[in-house]
């Protein structure tokens, strides 16, 4: 009997990296529909082949989603089944399919998901960060400016914050978020996960920035950032550091006065100068 009703989406999750962390629903659900709507196909094929799963492919990607996506509600409406996945992990986490799963539901057709492996809930899961409120942010802007400016609005929120970053800016966003959330916040990378050369690094942002910019190797592969939301102790190491910054600064100047008495109570450089002012 097969395990697909006609006319359904199926929302398939795949491994972000290790083969076999994929369900056997989803096995069975890929070699049932009727279509696989994918990123790349030339990506997603290997995955496929290796669970012996035969299905047509077609390509779904930010270039061509509105005339797939208009061809993918026009079979399912004609009784076809389809499934959507995505280059890995869980569809439209950071990932296209957003405008096929809105335009399926407005069509009256089903909508079912077949959850599996997504890398920020697999990397908030080793973290060792605050896991019951959290925020994912996905990726930051890329260029610098818009970059800090978003931290500067996340810099208050409580919650541990989740983001994804390319490769060759994780050193440059981690710095940014030094100074931005301070050196002493704590933060984890968590790169490659699942994968050969996995690594999962806990350390304060200050300590982490430096390893990361000294260590090319943390550079390469998909890259997933946790940092720890502002907290109580947070509010008392400014505090403390504007009460020392202010003696400070009365015997040396300013900018080096917010540099000791950062270094001294770990509160971050900018937040020192408000309210003494």
């Amino acid at each position: 009997m097969s395990h697909v009703q006609p006319g359904c989406l199926w929302v398939v999750a795949t491994p972000i990296g290790h083969r076999d962390d994929i369900s056997a629903r989803a096995i069975a659900i890929l070699r049932s529909v009727d279509v696989i709507a994918c990123e790349d196909t030339r990506h997603s094929r290997p995955l496929l082949m290796h669970h012996n799963i035969g299905a047509p492919l077609t390509a779904l990607h930010e270039h061509n989603e509105r005339e797939a996506v208009e061809a993918l509600v026009r079979r399912l409406l004609e009784g076809q089944s389809v499934a959507l996945i995505s280059d890995a992990g869980t569809p439209l986490v950071s990932d296209p399919g957003f405008r096929l799963v809105r335009a399926a539901r407005a069509a009256g057709v089903r909508c079912a998901p077949v959850p599996g492996a997504c890398a920020a809930i697999a990397a908030l899961s080793v973290a060792g960060l605050p896991s019951d409120r959290f925020v994912f942010e996905g990726f930051l802007p890329p260029k610098a400016a818009a970059r800090r400016a978003r931290l500067q609005e996340l810099a208050e929120d409580g919650r541990t914050l989740i983001f994804y970053e390319s490769s060759h800016r994780v050193a440059e966003s981690l710095a940014d978020m030094r100074d931005v959330f301070g050196a002493e916040r704590e933060a984890v990378l968590a790169r490659e996960l699942t994968k050969l050369f996995e690594t999962v690094l806990g350390e304060p942002l200050a300590a982490l920035a430096s390893r990361v910019a000294q260590d090319p190797d943390q550079q390469r592969g998909e890259c997933v950032i946790l940092v720890h939301g502002r907290t109580d102790q947070a509010d008392a190491r400014v505090a403390e550091g504007r009460r020392i910054f202010a003696i400070l600064r009365e015997e040396l100047p300013p900018t080096k006065a917010a540099k000791l008495a950062a270094s001294i109570t770990g509160a971050p450089r900018r937040a020192l100068y408000e309210g003494n002012e």
